[in-house]
């Protein structure tokens, strides 16, 4: 859904069945919390409410994802279901660059340090050139993006799901793809290229919709390589 591209941004479908779900919750207990006033109970109100409990199966899933890719060699991260397919490695190098990019780049959440992870997986989608990082880091982008999500979500609350992220400029874009690393480059530059040549505007973005689109690629691309893993005779992702 996030994937990088010609086009960055989201494609933006309808809000799903699931998103309004999380906000009726939300709804829900609040007016339980406002309920308690009745009983001499401090008020909490959805100002107050920290999103982070509502995505706690978020970070389970990413330490199962973790102990899924910490093991595996070079040869296992390069395995794929067919060589059309994108490898092990691949995946979970674009799972950490969306990641970044939508929270660090676009949304201005974390540390400098996670400025080279925004555009991490370029050669991945602009060419299918597997970058080839070893386990070690891969487990590092994963838990060094985790960090910041977790943080994110602990200081926001129901009432700025509704603030908005504005489009991409062609200025803004230009400048991220000047941070990327010397071997990234190339494929900076095409990204570059062809968001002009697309002449596309994207609409700008709720923080709703980024949430809930990152976890959803999560998933969905975590799903893609479990079924790699286990095609292989390999230990799948441990899920509950």
């Amino acid at each position: 859904m996030f994937d990088h591209g010609a086009s960055d941004e989201p494609f933006l479908s309808s809000p799903s069945f699931l998103s309004h779900c999380f906000l009726a919750c939300v709804d829900m207990i609040v007016l339980f919390i406002l309920e308690d006033k009745k009983q001499g109970i401090p008020i909490m109100t959805e100002h107050q409410l920290s999103l982070l409990p509502f995505y706690a199966g978020w970070g389970r899933y990413t330490q199962r994802l973790v102990a899924a890719i910490a093991p595996l060699t070079g040869e296992q991260l390069a395995l794929r279901n067919t060589p059309q397919h994108w490898s092990i490695g691949m995946y979970v190098t674009h799972i950490v660059a969306n990641r970044a990019w939508w929270f660090h780049a676009r949304m201005g959440e974390g540390s400098d340090d996670l400025t080279s992870l925004e555009l991490w997986a370029l050669g991945v989608c602009e060419a299918d050139v597997d970058p080839c990082h070893p386990a070690a880091e891969l487990v590092a982008g994963l838990e060094k993006t985790w960090q910041m999500i977790q943080k994110t979500l602990a200081r926001l609350t129901p009432a700025d799901l509704e603030q908005v992220v504005p489009p991409l400029s062609e200025a803004e874009r230009v400048r991220h793809a000047k941070l990327v690393e010397p071997a990234l480059q190339p494929f900076a530059q095409m990204w570059v290229d062809k968001a002009a040549l697309s002449g596309e505007v994207r609409p700008a973005v709720s923080l709703q919709r980024i949430i809930w689109g990152v976890l959803e690629h999560d998933i969905h691309h975590g799903s893609e390589i479990s079924t790699i893993l286990g095609v292989h005779g390999l230990p799948v992702l441990e899920l509950d």
